[in-house]
């Protein structure tokens, strides 16, 4: 068994739904298991089970990722200084820089059955 701490960027309480980016990109080996449906098993805090995956589309991963990148209580600065060096260009914070983040670095939805 292997696991993955992964950083949760929106959590919706009503459906449970996790969303975490893959900060490696699409071809990071955790979202290729994950995508080829071998997630057996969520953690979220004391919560257990076994998800239903979905990547999300371009337009809602940049309006989770604005939203995450204005509240997640980081500074921005520090976010986007992570993210130029994760992603090998600079990203300024604008819905351009955004858009070609989550591009790169796709945002995954994680709920219960």
């Amino acid at each position: 068994m292997f696991e993955t701490p992964l950083e949760v960027v929106h959590f919706d309480p009503g459906s449970h739904e996790a969303i975490v980016m893959a900060g490696w990109g699409a071809q990071t080996q955790w979202l290729r298991n994950v995508e080829a449906g071998l997630a057996k098993e969520i953690w979220i805090g004391t919560s257990r089970y076994v998800p239903v995956v979905r990547r999300l589309g371009l337009d809602e991963a940049q309006e989770v990722f604005e939203h995450y990148e204005h509240h997640s209580g980081l500074p921005r600065p520090l976010v986007r200084s992570v993210l130029s060096r994760l992603l090998s260009w600079r990203y300024d914070g604008t819905d351009e820089g955004r858009r070609r983040v989550v591009d790169q670095l796709p945002l995954i939805g994680f709920r219960p059955s």
